[in-house]
């Protein structure tokens, strides 16, 4: 096997050697760079990742999650076991998503609202897909494996750590707006359902 340039160890990461990685696909074996199978790999995350969290753990496939990458079922196998080792990677990228989107509002009081505001919108509301991965999956890990509610809280203590609030008002603030989204995703009145999100955002602020 050909080493990469800058690989000096021989690792990629635990599952693959850094360099030219083999990757099945179909029933040809190919040989991608690392760094095109690096961005394969994101591109199978990124949308597990929005397919969970739109339709849900059970009502998506494994065929779906590739085709949406642009690759073929085959080729699953070269970066994932199981689906159940997909459902945690995507755990894991969607928890990072938010930490990431809490942190770009600032740990100030000013930052808190402006992301409150952002969170109780009726287009977050709309777009599970594209929006908290704890909102639209919370329910469906609570009934999961212990590994991927680990992964589960591991990035709840991140978004709790990135709001920088005193601890207890993170969990306050943080279970308000997860509940509300939920409720309102859940109610058929579009009326009702503004209202539980107007009302938590005017409680928060």
């Amino acid at each position: 096997m050909i080493s990469a340039p800058g690989c000096h160890d021989g690792i990629y990461d635990d599952r693959h050697t850094c360099s030219m990685i083999f990757i099945i696909d179909g029933d040809t074996k190919m040989r991608y760079p690392v760094k095109e199978t690096a961005a394969k790999h994101e591109r199978i995350l990124k949308e597990a990742s929005r397919l969970f969290r739109e339709r849900g753990f059970e009502n998506v496939t494994v065929g779906e999650v590739m085709k949406a990458a642009g690759l073929t079922h085959g080729a699953f196998y070269a970066h994932f076991d199981s689906k159940e080792e997909l459902k945690r990677a995507a755990i894991t990228y969607g928890q990072e998503l938010a930490i990431d989107r809490a942190r770009s509002s600032g740990a100030t009081e000013k930052g808190r609202r402006a992301y409150a505001e952002r969170y109780l919108s009726v287009r977050h509301r709309d777009n599970p897909g594209g929006g908290c991965a704890m909102a639209a999956l919370g329910q469906e890990v609570a009934r999961s494996s212990p590994e991927i509610r680990r992964a589960f809280e591991h990035g709840l203590e991140g978004i709790l750590s990135a709001h920088g609030a005193d601890r207890e008002e993170g969990i306050f603030r943080t279970a308000a707006l997860l509940g509300a989204v939920v409720l309102a995703r859940s109610v058929q009145d579009p009326h009702f359902s503004k209202e539980i999100l107007d009302s938590v955002r005017n409680k928060l602020a």
